[in-house]
């Protein structure tokens, strides 16, 4: 049995690779691969550099039949590695030293050599026969995906891993009880020991009938191997949720970007969420946006956001009763607007029509204090990690920081939740997100905000409702757990297919025929 190496964990070279010859096709077992699966000779290591340099690829057919393949003429496909491209760059260097150049410091150029060359693997994507897997550090793209840091929620984890022993139905059936019990004795139930960080039930979940509502389409109990995943969790937890609240649903409110449209978009004339809206207002439910987003003293700038949506309230001259039931929240807890009766475009509310008493007491050194302290975490969190910085963006209460390069999910994630844990003594509650491309730290929390537009607007927890797609430690959408209940999206396709659901449920509640 040969030995090999592989070079795409150069680091180790002392681990060999078991070759095993299956069906005439050469295949090697790395003691790296997870299960120690068997990856095809197409995929193999630099060690078969030394056969045929000259040849062509040949991809044909005879690689997968069954009669013996010589040696000579399996010639690989070759994956660019991160040490394929450290021994080509070396070479080209060597070339380059070759030539007469002017003498430079050595360390200060190798420096500024070794930077331009690991910013050059971030910004330049791999060819599309990786496909949609991270195959090495250059692969940006795909490793700026959001992946299992957008999948954290104790309560889900704990639902997972009760399918060791359970099928789905009887954890339904055990949660469902276990619900009941956590809604009446909420300090000393049993799902608070099992799960310490559980939060409020503000309405009954039925997640038997949801799981089964649900299984009745995907099939999920017909599998033996494969248990559910978190998003089949989540998407269980929504459909019980929704069924939940539409009967006594009040208010709506909605995350802006990742949940009513895309990152960095805007709510077009085309969006299927306007007539929802509307529909939802029709019914007599109060719909708030609520977003990061502050513009303070420029409500033409929220109204961008939203152009299609105002635009429509004008076009079908909806009733001032009907438009009344709009609001959007803006810096978090901010600021809060409302449509103007006379112009029919969004005006702000007046602090003091809406915030609370703790809100108003904020004083401006205060305020002063945790955006100093929270820029200079930032930085200096950034300058460990090498990240180079574009902008400090720094508002009347908000402060945020653009990277000044290609950077992956988890570098912002470090970012945000250093704040949190170092901004220790801060006087005001503060929220330091991970907004995907950026991170800010905004002066209060969409909880805060949730508490007092239901106070203004004289509802009660259990007749509210969230819709956000960032319910992860370092998501804006998170404390709002505390104050209503919940539907947790992963794309404005999602919120789509689950308003239509609440619009049918609340039709069905209330005989009210569904308008256009």
């Amino acid at each position: 049995m040969d030995a090999t190496f592989c070079s795409l964990h150069a680091g180790c070279p002392g681990l060999p690779c078991r070759k095993v010859a299956a069906k005439g096709i050469s295949q090697l077992q790395s003691p790296h691969s997870a299960g120690r699966r068997f990856v095809r000779k197409t995929q193999l290591c630099s060690d078969v550099r030394q056969t045929s340099q000259d040849s062509s690829v040949k991809a044909s057919a005879a690689t997968a039949s069954s009669a013996p393949v010589r040696k000579q003429d399996q010639e690989p496909f070759i994956l660019s590695t991160v040490s394929d491209m450290e021994e080509e760059r070396r070479n080209s260097n060597a070339r380059a030293s070759s030539q007469p150049t002017p003498s430079v410091s050595g360390r200060g150029s190798q420096d500024a050599s070794d930077s331009q060359y690991w910013q050059e693997l971030l910004s330049s994507p791999e060819p599309e026969m990786f496909g949609h897997r991270a195959k090495s550090a250059s692969d940006a793209a795909v490793l700026r995906r959001k992946g299992h840091l957008k999948e954290q929620d104790k309560m889900i984890e704990f639902l997972l891993a009760m399918h060791h022993t359970h099928t789905s139905e009887e954890v339904m059936q055990k949660m469902d009880r276990w619900i009941r019990e956590h809604r009446q004795q909420p300090q000393h139930s049993r799902l608070k020991r099992m799960v310490p960080s559980v939060g409020s039930f503000f309405t009954p979940l039925k997640l038997v009938d949801a799981f089964r509502e649900f299984d009745q389409f995907f099939a999920l109990s017909r599998r033996k191997y494969v248990p559910p995943n978190f998003a089949e969790m989540r998407h269980i937890l929504n459909i019980a949720q929704v069924h939940s609240s539409a009967a006594g649903l009040k208010l709506i409110t909605f995350d802006a970007d990742g949940t009513l449209y895309a990152d960095g978009a805007h709510m077009e004339h085309d969006s299927k969420m306007i007539s929802h809206i509307i529909n939802l207002m029709r019914s007599n439910v109060h719909v708030a946006i609520v977003t990061a987003a502050g513009y303070p003293g420029q409500a033409d700038k929220f109204e961008q956001r939203v152009a299609g949506l105002t635009a429509t309230f004008r076009k079908l001259h909806l009733p001032q009763h009907i438009m009344d039931r709009f609001h959007i929240m803006g810096g978090e807890c901010n600021y809060l607007l409302r449509v103007s009766p006379t112009s029919k475009e969004l005006e702000f509310v007046p602090d003091q029509e809406w915030k609370t008493p703790c809100m108003q007491a904020w004083q401006e050194e205060d305020i002063k204090y945790v955006l100093r302290e929270a820029e200079k975490l930032l930085l200096d969190t950034s300058f460990q990690l090498r990240l180079p910085v574009k902008h400090i963006i720094r508002k009347e209460r908000a402060v945020g920081l653009i990277p000044g390069a290609p950077t992956i999910y988890e570098v912002l994630e470090e970012l945000a939740i250093t704040v949190q844990q170092q901004l220790v003594d801060a006087p005001l509650p503060f929220c330091a997100f991970n907004g995907g491309g950026d991170v800010f730290v905004d002066v209060g929390n969409k909880s805060l905000g949730l508490e007092a537009l239901m106070q203004y607007l004289k509802f009660n927890p259990s007749q509210g409702l969230h819709v956000g797609d960032r319910f992860t430690e370092s998501g804006n959408d998170s404390a709002t757990r505390d104050c209503c209940s919940i539907l947790w999206v992963a794309n404005p396709e999602e919120t789509d297919f689950l308003v239509s659901m609440l619009l049918k449920d609340i039709r069905a509640s209330r005989a009210q025929p569904y308008i256009e």
